[in-house]
C-alpha cells in the first residue's frame, strides 16, 4: 500500500509534467489537497509531506479539523453552501470555491471577522449548463462579478467549474478552455476588476488535471489520488 507521501509526489510530477508540457512556469499550479471524510491524521501526514492547502465540502466536518490541527494550514470551502450556513466558511477559511449566487457573497462579505484578511473568493460556473449541478451560467457572471468584486471583506479571485466527466481529452480540454475565456472576456470588459483582475481557475481532479493545466488550472482540487478512496457518505 502507498503512503499518502507517495500519493503526493506522484501528483506532484503529474502537475510537473503538464506544466512542462504546456510550456507553464513550474510554480504556475498550486495543488489543492482535497480532504473531505478523512480524518486529521491524514492531513497531519499530507502536511508533512510538503502540502498546506486543503479543500472541505462539509462545514461540520471541517469545523471539527480546524479545531484539532495547530498547522499553519490554508482552508479551501469547495463544497455547495447553503445561505444559513455562510458564517463558518466566513469566519474558518481562507478560500471559499462554490459563490453561486449574489446573496451568498454577501453574507460571507457580512459574516467575515474584521480581523482576517479578505477572503478570497471564486465564482462557481455551470461550464456543461448541467441541470443537476450548481454553479452560475455564463450569462449571469458578468452581473454577478461586478457586485461582488465591490463587496467589502472579500476579494474576487477567479472562477471554478466541475465539469461533466469525459474520458478523451479533446473533450476535457474544452471544458476547460471554455471557462478559461469566461475568465478572459470579464477581465477584458469589467471596469470592476480593473485594479484587481481575476487570477485564478480552480478546475481539474484526479481524472483530467493535466487537460486542466494545459487550458490554464492555477489550482487542481486532487483527493483520491492523494488520500485513496474515499468513506462513503453519511
Amino acid at each position: 500500500m502507498t503512503s499518502i507521501a507517495d500519493n503526493i509526489s506522484a501528483v506532484q510530477q503529474r502537475v510537473q509534467d503538464a506544466l512542462r508540457a504546456a510550456g507553464r512556469s513550474a510554480d504556475a499550479v498550486q495543488l489543492l489537497a482535497v480532504s473531505k471524510t478523512k480524518p486529521a491524521e491524514a492531513i497531519r501526514s499530507a502536511y508533512s509531506a510538503g502540502l498546506t492547502a486543503f479543500g472541505e465540502n462539509y462545514l461540520q466536518e471541517a469545523e471539527a479539523k480546524i479545531a484539532a490541527l495547530s498547522e499553519p494550514l490554508e482552508w479551501h470551502f469547495i463544497g455547495p453552501l447553503q445561505s444559513n450556513k455562510t458564517r463558518p466558511a466566513a469566519e474558518l477559511f481562507d478560500w471559499v470555491h462554490s459563490v453561486d449566487r449574489l446573496k451568498i457573497a454577501q453574507r460571507l462579505a457580512a459574516q467575515r471577522p474584521p480581523q482576517r484578511p479578505p477572503l478570497n473568493i471564486c465564482l462557481q460556473v455551470n461550464i456543461d449548463r448541467e441541470p443537476s449541478k450548481a454553479g452560475l451560467l455564463a450569462e449571469q457572471l458578468s452581473e454577478v462579478a461586478s457586485a461582488v468584486a465591490e463587496l467589502p471583506a472579500l476579494r474576487l479571485r477567479g472562477l471554478m467549474a466541475i465539469p461533466k466527466a469525459r474520458t478523451d481529452s479533446a473533450g476535457q480540454r474544452a471544458a476547460f478552455a471554455a471557462l478559461r475565456e469566461l475568465r478572459d472576456q470579464l477581465n477584458a470588459s469589467l471596469p470592476a476588476l480593473q485594479a484587481n483582475p481575476l487570477d485564478t481557475l480552480s478546475m481539474g481532479m484526479s481524472a483530467d488535471l493535466e487537460a486542466a493545466i494545459a487550458e490554464g488550472a492555477t489550482i487542481v482540487r486532487v483527493g483520491s489520488d492523494i488520500f485513496g478512496a474515499r468513506a462513503p457518505l453519511r
